[in-house]
């Protein structure tokens, strides 16, 4: 055959290896029931997973001695039990036994140890004896892997002998076993210990009995190994049992309960403390701090901080079931449906890191997220696409709604506010005049506006520090302000901008001027950079322009405000508070004289330098009452002194929307607690269907592809054929 003769072949050959191509294609797409843009791996092993995002950044921390920040509760509050938690539903927020029979038994001792009556006046010391569950068990784990000796299989000598192990999962062999009393005493040592670092070294010293003793002990021992905190008593703790210890700390404070509830008092096994000490270990982020271990209904099953946060249900947790009651409306709002049923729901839990908050809103949309994050983090825009301002407020978009998804708003327990400098030689004192001034700059600040303008109407004017679901904050007329506003056809109605202007001049600044100088009166904004743009400027300045008043803003960085704000070189500030429990002290302590940076020359929460002998009187009063009537006087008598000496310029509570598609149920937000993966409950098949739905591939290219391919293949195939034919008869002949 001729070489020329072989041309026409090759070509037929390639038509039909791309017709064949194509028909593969065509085949797998008709065949595959996933859409082509999961970006999820396919799960044959049918457990219920739970979808979910990190944004930004993984957590840095989860040890329990350590972590404090709210995205890292987001996974020791799975991981670990402490001995008590809150009531998934009931509102206000409600303390129940997590790992304990019962809430503790509460004792009152003298300075001999002696026990008192609550109301005695020598009580020195409270005691709380703390029972544990009997059916409290770790989750697996190499730590508690043990050799056919009985021995630790896990622990080396040398980093070389471990150096094969890089992450949990490279361990062979796991074990467990239950939690005992002392596995909790052993936690509180650990934030006693300095090496570690807790946060809490420096508060729970002032009042577990022993404890700054025992942190001065351990701090002067050589650590060139493992130290085994069980060689070293505190002073304050007591094994009972194995499932029995108790907890003594000085004085009365009843809100000891609430620090109960978080993860610093977990369980901490001495076998994990000693395991992750193996050497080597911590080069390779085998530590506590990156593979947390506890008896919590999740456990740890993959942490990379590039992709995702794997977490999947202990097989050894507790039985606990889903809460049979609520508040009013629980039941009407579907929150009762799983009543009694046995929890954790799901099987596993992914957190897959997005950096871009574009991206996780839109797989949010495509149905691979089961939940939205927090709505106002959004790029701008977004809010106005999920959203409407109807008759009742913010309403779902026609398209959202399209979909089934459902709204979570929720006020959260946090006050955000902009405050005075109270030794500010301008805005700060304790005279009428500067009370007046003050109240002027307050009502001509209008917070109703503000909110409209710049977080879309999500946020509620705070005229008291302490936020809705905490006792001491009061709704109504009783919960108004009556130095800013008037109550007028059943409405709080903010006092008019004349008013303000007649305070302005009683404070000495008619006009806006100074009535000795002249000078007209500037005030400084000392605002965090990121937390403020030039719209947000432009606005404040007319706002104060009303009244005659200049603005003059010193934007910095984080560091660097709060830098200012311990040296008290601020006029006016703004920051923030997040209850760490649900209690009035952990608002009204923001205003605390000792709390005061000039005052204890510490990094105090009262940034503004506010200081009311009354105040302060009240304060100590309160924190050491239980709840009840008398406690509340005090409370309402420091909102009022809070009112009447104008120490914030304005404040309000945050509010956050959160999107939950149709298959996600049990969506009510807990503000305080984030241990609420267990009642999650997600119905994959769903899930599955509604994605295949929302997200169908634009096939129309593709098949006119295929023809344009066909119609350019075919020429070629009718040569060939004919050259075939011809080429038969020739040789016939």
């Amino acid at each position: 055959m001729k070489a020329d003769q072989m041309i026409p072949s090759t070509k037929t050959q390639r038509h039909f290896t791309w017709l064949l191509l194509v028909a593969v294609v065509m085949f797998l797409v008709a065949c595959d029931e996933r859409p082509w843009n999961d970006p999820q791996l396919p799960s044959s092993d049918g457990l219920a997973t739970y979808q979910s995002m990190i944004i930004s950044t993984p957590p840095k921390h989860l040890d329990p001695a350590i972590s404090y920040a709210s995205d890292e509760s987001l996974f020791t509050m799975q991981i670990y039990e402490p001995p008590l938690t809150y009531h998934f539903l009931k509102r206000p927020y409600e303390l129940i036994p997590g790992a304990l029979v019962s809430l503790p038994e509460v004792s009152y001792l003298d300075s001999s140890s002696k026990v008192v009556n609550e109301d005695d006046e020598s009580v020195a010391f409270t005691r709380y004896t703390l029972h544990l569950r009997d059916d409290l068990h770790y989750q697996p784990h190499p730590a508690f892997a043990l050799d056919a000796s009985g021995r630790p299989e896990y622990l080396f000598e040398t980093a070389a002998a471990g150096e094969r192990y890089h992450q949990i999962p490279d361990f062979p062999h796991t074990g467990d076993r239950p939690v005992h009393a002392n596995d909790y005493v052993y936690a509180i040592k650990r934030l006693a210990d300095p090496v570690i670092g807790s946060p809490m070294l420096g508060f729970m010293s002032q009042y577990i009995v022993g404890m700054k003793a025992f942190s001065e002990q351990v701090a002067s021992l050589p650590r060139d190994q493992w130290l085994d905190l069980d060689n070293y008593a505190m002073e304050g703790l007591e094994v009972v049992d194995e499932r029995t210890l108790t907890i003594t700390i000085i004085g009365r404070y009843p809100q000891f309960l609430f620090w109960l509830a978080m993860p610093f008092f977990s369980p901490v096994g001495p076998e994990v403390d000693r395991f992750y000490h193996n050497p080597g270990f911590v080069d390779r982020n085998l530590t506590l701090d990156w593979w947390p271990v506890g008896s919590g209904p999740f456990l740890m099953a993959s942490n990379d901080p590039n992709s995702e946060i794997i977490l999947e249900r202990n097989p050894n947790y507790r039985d606990d079931f889903f809460p049979s009651e609520g508040e009013s409306g629980d039941l009407e709002a579907g929150f009762l449906a799983d009543a009694g049923k046995p929890i954790p729901f799901v099987d596993r839990a992914v957190f897959r890191i997005e950096k871009e908050s574009l991206s996780q809103w839109t797989k949010f949309l495509q149905g691979y997220y089961d939940r939205s994050g927090e709505v106002h983090s959004q790029p701008a825009g977004l809010f106005d696409r999920a959203f409407q301002i109807g008759a009742n407020g913010v309403e779902l978009a026609p398209e959202l709604k399209e979909h089934n998804i459902t709204m979570s708003p929720d006020v959260q327990p946090a006050v955000y506010y902009y405050g005075f400098n109270m030794r500010d030689p301008v805005v700060g004192g304790y005279t009428e005049k500067k009370r007046k001034l003050r109240r002027a700059l307050q009502i001509a600040f209008q917070t109703e506006d503000y909110l409209n303008i710049f977080y879309m109407g999500n946020g509620i004017v705070a005229e008291n520090p302490i936020p809705p679901g905490i006792p001491g904050h009061l709704e109504g007329e009783a919960g108004m302000n009556p130095y800013v506003y008037d109550w007028v056809d059943g409405v709080a109605q903010r006092k008019s901008i004349e008013y303000a202007r007649q305070l302005l001049a009683e404070a000495g600044y008619p006009n806006g001027r100074d009535e000795i100088t002249g000078e007209p009166l500037k005030i400084f904004l000392d605002v965090q950079s990121q937390a403020i743009n030039n719209t947000l400027m432009t606005w404040i300045v007319r706002v104060f322009s009303q009244i005659g008043v200049q603005v003059e803003f010193r934007p910095a960085d984080f560091n660097r405000t709060r830098e200012k704000m311990l040296t008290g070189n601020t006029q006016i500030f703004s920051f923030g508070w997040s209850a760490d429990y649900p209690d009035p002290e952990n608002f009204l302590f923001l205003l605390y004289g000792p709390e005061g940076p000039l005052e204890c020359a510490c990094d105090g929460a009262n940034n503004g330098n506010y200081a009311n002998e009354e105040y302060d009187s009240l304060f100590r009063q309160m924190r050491i009452l239980p709840q009840g009537p008398e406690r509340d006087s005090l409370v309402a008598r420091m909102v009022e002194l809070f009112r009447y000496d104008a120490v914030w310029l304005f404040a309000y509570y945050p509010t956050e929307i959160f999107l939950n598609n149709s298959w996600v149920h049990n969506n009510k937000r807990h503000g305080i607690s984030r241990a609420t993966l267990k009642y999650v409950r997600v119905e994959p098949d769903e899930r599955a269907k509604m994605q295949n739905r929302w997200n169908q591939p634009i096939t129309r290219p593709l098949y006119a592809a295929a023809l344009i391919l066909v119609a350019l293949a075919l020429p070629g195939v009718i040569a060939y054929r004919r050259r075939q034919k011809a080429t038969a008869r020739h040789a016939q002949e």
